[in-house]
């Protein structure tokens, strides 16, 4: 498929899709919507990533969408929330609304200090729709979450990260380079390490500690039947970088 509202490209393990959707106001479409369906399909597919960076072109990570596509949107947001490789929201700007809850949706975000953030739905007489009554709670408590749903406040990136909303505030001028040398720094870490770790996190906040510990286990136990986990003690005796191949 080729893209039009997003810019996708592979370097090494790492793929960036980049948001580029000014002629949509920089929000989701249902054009966007369905190449992001489409690119997160084949990245879910291609086994040679480890980490899904989402970025955008303008000043504007996203904003908002048109309340008939809520389905839809709800739809892209999962997709991204459900891959197995670690996702990374680099925002220079404004995430607001679904863009926000696209953020959430990601395993780490990063923000430069001129990015700002909200979720305005109680604004417009509504909630709301990808996750963002969900995710954030479980990113920064109940009662910061309540608040900046319920008021539909802006925030600006120095609250964010007080609140723990993103886990990076970078100088804008600086954004690209500190958030590749971060991404970098994963996407040369072991491949099945990556996904069995993010499985774990990810699954064991809704289990009890019991059972979390207990998938950690398992996951611990299969990884030592890995191609990966081989290379990593060969490399280590051998005092050489690993050359893992996610197998």
């Amino acid at each position: 498929m080729k893209y039009k509202a997003l810019k996708y490209e592979k370097k090494g393990r790492t793929a960036y899709i980049i948001l580029d959707t000014p002629e949509n106001g920089d929000s989701l479409h249902e054009s966007v919507c369905n190449e992001l369906l489409d690119v997160c399909d084949v990245v879910s597919r291609d086994d040679s990533i480890s980490v899904v960076v989402f970025g955008h072109a303008g000043r504007t990570f996203l904003f908002g969408t048109a309340t008939e596509l809520g389905a839809l949107v709800s739809e892209v947001i999962g997709s991204v929330a459900r891959l197995d490789k670690v996702t990374v929201a680099v925002i220079d700007g404004d995430a607001f609304g679904e863009g926000l809850e696209l953020a959430l949706a990601c395993d780490i975000r990063i923000a430069s200090d001129r990015s700002r953030f909200g979720l305005p739905n109680v604004s417009e007489g509504t909630i709301p729709c990808g996750g963002g009554t969900q995710r954030l709670p479980r990113l920064v408590g109940q009662g910061n979450a309540l608040e900046l749903i319920l008021t539909a406040k802006t925030i600006e990136a120095g609250e964010a990260f007080r609140i723990g909303l993103i886990q990076k505030m970078i100088p804008f001028k600086d954004i690209e380079k500190e958030s590749d040398v971060l991404v970098q720094k994963i996407a040369e870490k072991g491949p099945v390490a990556l996904r069995f770790c993010k499985e774990a996190v990810n699954k064991g906040v809704d289990l009890t500690l019991v059972q979390g510990l207990r998938l950690e286990a398992d996951l611990y136990f299969l990884i030592q039947t890995t191609g990966d986990r081989m290379e990593g003690i060969r490399s280590f005796l051998e005092k050489r970088k690993p050359s893992f191949k996610g197998e």
